[in-house]
């Protein structure tokens, strides 16, 4: 004889068990993704407590404000893309200028990976800077000015590797390539196509290299 089978439970799932710090991870984890389709104005905390299951009376138990998380999603972004700048950048088994372009082809496949939903989280609040809260201004401007920085020591690299010549403003050269780098991401995004990556980059080393 087979015992009976528990019946069914119906209604709402079962609350998750999480401590708070998991909580909070879990919360910038889905914060990056989704600011990253969407910018910050148009999301709504909803959305992302939705998605992973937190109600949203304890929102404010893990941050103050929607700014307060805004600003910390966006500091985990520029963790997270420091990283994977230097796993490039730094990459001393390949030639400098090889190294940006890895940089170009890594982020060419995450862009057709996600269907060119996601773009540069950085790039999308630069274009909401206007109708976000002051404070986002200079946590922008700090992030981009990492990035360039980085930029700067690969191509030093490459101008002690005889790749490009001595004479060139690296500084310079490295401002240069993420002002039109996100413009190149927003034009990928626009028509759903790396093309306009391939393009920019392109005409960069040209410039650089001639």
């Amino acid at each position: 004889m087979t015992s009976a089978k528990p019946p069914v439970r119906r209604g709402r799932p079962p609350k998750i068990s999480r401590d708070h710090a998991e909580t909070r991870e879990m919360l910038l984890r889905c914060g990056m993704q989704i600011l990253t389709e969407q910018g910050f104005a148009a999301t709504g905390i909803d959305t992302v407590l939705k998605r992973i299951q937190v109600p949203k009376g304890s929102f404010y138990h893990y941050f103050e404000s929607k700014e307060a998380f805004g600003q910390a999603v966006l500091h985990r972004y520029a963790d997270y893309f420091a990283r994977k700048l230097d796993r490039w950048f730094l990459a001393q088994e390949l030639p400098p200028l090889q190294r940006l372009t890895g940089f170009v082809e890594d982020a060419k496949a995450g862009m057709t990976r996600y269907a060119f939903r996601r773009g540069c989280l950085v790039g999308n609040l630069g274009q909401e800077v206007l109708v976000l809260p002051e404070s986002f201004r200079q946590q922008l401007e700090a992030v981009l000015q990492d990035w360039e920085n980085r930029l700067v020591g690969c191509l030093n690299a490459a101008v002690e590797a005889g790749e490009i010549s001595s004479d060139q403003d690296c500084q310079a050269l490295a401002a240069y390539f993420w002002i039109g780098w996100e413009g190149a991401v927003l034009r990928a995004r626009l028509v759903q196509d790396p093309r306009p990556l391939d393009t920019f980059f392109k005409g960069f080393l040209a410039g650089i290299t001639r």
